[in-house]
């Protein structure tokens, strides 16, 4: 076999290394071993780290005999019915009942209650005074998913709101350590019995929903899952939806709270980009700030690696022979951070995607694929709709302070102070709501 250059200390040093210098240590690999190297780490075991992008695109577009999702993966906290979890023609089958909701006029109808609860949750903002932006708008995106996707109102829209911070928190530490699964009051236990009670809410959900005389008028993800059919005709079980809802939720809340809080880091220290944005969502336009939506995830994605499992034989990945069981993983920092695909890719410059989309093979913050995330637009249009109306409705001053360290929850890094925010309410609102513009957002 043929395999990149890489460390050759133990498995147990190679993954310290990795807890303690997380982002460092991928550009110093890269600087010693070339764009493309192995490591052998806990959880994923022997992997190939890939950044190149001919390497990138041919992973993606690979076929699921060769190389389908990796062993080691969300499934295991989310379910065994979530997208996460399934491989080969079952999970195409699965995605395709998905797709529907996240695109075209359905993903406009979820607008107008993604800016009603920023407005919400806006208006307890203090002024004046620093404040972290992360506790925020992880509420903002939290109760618009429960709206939008879950459906739910009432008792259950309590209870979910309650318990799914605490259940996903965990659940993604869960995913990152290996830790025991035995015992009642291990972290373990404590998740089933979190996951126990989640599922009894949907439950209740699936049946209001069922009896609802709406049920083939209504938008919501869970109303769209229960009216949805298999090729075959069937309809999909109570744990498929529990797990698919699940995955909807965890893919797409705190990842998407997260690169706002980051949105608000950058901009505050970017003021010139801010004043643009400012006059354009009072012109009422979104070109600049759909652009810098994209921006923020180039400069500071918030999963950092995405990758595959070699299932045939061997998989020739360019000019590399990759054994069967091996793992390959996208860098999706060191992609990004590259000058040769970005030219000054350390600096934040939204203008560089003012007249070209983005290349999915370059810019890869959502993966990519045949398993790029199902919610990306769902995720763009909340973000797009929150920043036009945090910058129609409030005054974002700037700072000079250093940037915001990295800091790990898990799954996703966010900035170590929260995305610190000053602010003040503009005395006048300007820009049109989403009643009467659409964001346009782009996946």
């Amino acid at each position: 076999m043929t395999l990149p250059p890489g460390p050759s200390t133990p498995r147990f040093v190679q993954g310290a290394y990795a807890l303690v210098t997380p982002l460092r240590g991928m550009p110093r690999l890269r600087n010693r071993y070339g764009d493309t190297f192995t490591v052998n780490v806990p959880i994923f075991g022997r992997a190939v780290v890939i950044s190149d992008p001919a390497e990138i695109k041919q992973l993606f577009t690979t076929g699921a005999d060769v190389v389908d999702n990796l062993d080691q993966n969300l499934g295991r906290v989310l379910g065994a019915g979530s997208l996460f979890a399934l491989s080969g023609e079952e999970h195409r089958t699965r995605r395709r009942l998905l797709v529907p909701p996240f695109h075209g006029r359905r993903l406009a109808a979820y607008e107008q209650i993604v800016e009603d609860e920023t407005v919400r949750e806006m208006a307890s903002w203090p002024e004046g005074r620093p404040f972290p932006t992360l506790p925020s708008t992880m509420r903002i995106t939290l109760n618009a998913i429960l709206r939008a996707v879950f459906g739910a109102e009432g008792a259950e829209f309590a209870e979910l709101r309650d318990l799914l911070p605490r259940l996903v928190s965990l659940g993604s530490r869960l995913a990152v350590f290996p830790l025991p699964k035995r015992g009642r009051w291990s972290p373990w236990g404590r998740f089933r019995a979190m996951r126990r009670e989640y599922d009894a809410v949907v439950d209740r959900l699936v049946d209001k929903a069922g009896r609802a005389p709406d049920l083939d008028d209504r938008n919501d993800v869970l109303a769209m899952m229960l009216r949805s059919r298999y090729e075959d005709g069937t309809a999909m079980s109570r744990e498929e939806i529990a797990d698919q809802l699940l995955t909807l939720l965890a893919a797409g809340h705190e990842t998407t709270a997260t690169t706002l809080a980051w949105a608000v880091e950058r901009l505050r220290r970017h003021p010139a980009i801010l004043r643009q944005l400012v006059d354009e969502v009072d012109a009422g336009g979104k070109a600049l700030r759909e652009a810098t939506v994209l921006e923020v995830q180039r400069t500071r994605p918030v999963i950092d690696m995405v990758g595959r499992q070699v299932k045939a034989e061997t998989f020739e990945l360019g000019r590399w022979t990759v054994p069967k069981g091996y793992a390959v993983l996208v860098s999706i920092g060191l992609i990004h951070d590259d000058d040769k695909v970005f030219p000054d890719a350390r600096t934040f410059d939204p203008a560089r995607f003012l007249d070209a989309r983005p290349d999915l093979y370059h810019w890869i913050p959502f993966g990519g694929g045949t398993r790029r995330c199902v919610g990306a637009a769902f995720a763009n249009m909340e973000m797009n709709v929150v920043l036009r109306t945090m910058l129609r409705d409030y005054s974002l001053t700037p700072t000079t302070e250093r940037a915001e360290r990295w800091h790990s929850r898990g799954i996703a890094y966010a900035p170590g102070k929260g995305g610190l925010a000053v602010v003040h309410r503009r005395s006048a609102a300007a820009a049109p709501s989403a009643a009467s513009t659409s964001t346009g957002a782009r996946s």
